[in-house]
């Protein structure tokens, strides 16, 4: 699998089918025609394995899929090589996730399932398949966990990507990202709500999030990102922390953004790139998929610094 410390593997416990509808405005009890219905591939995990794909990094993908959604989901990834992903079959169903972009007045709203439940077997055989793909390079943690997975899940999964000398991403909350933080990723990326939510406490400024980000950073975290909308995001290593704020753009959708900027960060990195070139190129995917609609990704003729204004500082606080 080439070579392994330059290979992304990437865990895709609980993928979904998205649908998306572009509607004039919603109707309290009335039916109202969709100007525009999208189908994508969906997932934290699916999300970033397409998105790598698009930067042409060589990436591998274990999954669990159910029933025929399932079989949708697959369908809908057809335009990546197969070879990309191992599945493992579960009862039910995958997840179906709908958002529905209003356009007057703007609004985006989203409904996610839960998805299937899955067996202390068929997770022990999607970990073993992710940690035989990861070796010694990069491994992403992501999303929620569906029904039957231990909260302790990724944080186990960290140990033992640490162990066999890999480095471990993981983008989650609560007491998933807690647990998985204590176990010492090499990137965890979280957004504003998050990170206030651990701290139990509101955050007025961009210092005062990057003071919060560094007590996670110091325990034993090479980065922490925080993400922050329209105001950008931060970028923390063990030397200094770093804003860079988001370009003006025409937003249309903010599903997927988070996932694009965990993307970014990670082809950075693998091109050896500064923390500063690292959140740069991580605020430039995740601006480019939110000028896309519904649940589309960046596209990588989109990713050009000429077309967006975006400039990281060094915070001082």
């Amino acid at each position: 699998m080439n070579n392994k410390n330059e290979y992304v593997s990437v865990l895709a416990l609980n993928p979904a089918v998205d649908i998306s509808y572009i509607i004039p405005q919603l109707l309290e009890y009335q039916k109202v025609r969709a100007e525009q219905t999208l189908y994508h591939p969906g997932g934290n995990g699916i999300n970033i394995a397409r998105a790598l794909e698009e930067l042409e990094i060589p990436a591998h993908c274990c999954g669990i899929k159910a029933g025929e959604s399932g079989d949708l989901l697959l369908k809908l990834l057809a335009g990546i090589p197969e070879e990309r992903f191992t599945w493992f079959s579960v009862d039910g169903e995958t997840r179906i996730n709908t958002t529905i972009m209003q356009q007057n007045p703007p609004g985006q709203y989203e409904i996610a399932s839960e998805g299937p439940e899955i067996s202390s077997d068929a997770l022990k055989h999607v970990c073993n398949c992710l940690l035989d793909s990861a070796g010694n390079g990069i491994t992403v943690l992501t999303g929620l966990l569906p029904p039957g997975v231990p909260k302790s899940t990724y944080a186990e999964l960290v140990k033992r990507i640490n162990a066999q000398g890999g480095r471990a991403v993981v983008d989650a909350r609560g007491e998933i990202l807690q647990q998985a933080i204590e176990a010492g990723p090499w990137l965890a990326r979280l957004n504003r709500n998050i990170l206030e939510s651990s701290m139990n406490q509101r955050m007025d400024s961009v210092e005062d999030i990057a003071a919060a980000a560094r007590t996670i950073q110091q325990q034993g975290i090479a980065y922490v990102c925080v993400t922050l909308g329209d105001m950008g995001a931060v970028l923390l290593d063990k030397e200094n922390s770093y804003h860079c704020k988001a370009p003006k753009i025409h937003k249309q959708s903010t599903v997927g953004c988070g996932d694009s900027m965990v993307t970014g960060l990670i082809a950075s990195a693998l091109k050896g790139e500064s923390t500063e070139q690292m959140l740069r190129f991580g605020v430039l995917c995740a601006s480019a998929t939110a000028s896309q609609p519904g649940t589309a990704l960046f596209r990588s003729e989109d990713l050009r610094f000429e077309n967006f204004e975006i400039e990281a500082t060094v915070l001082d606080y």
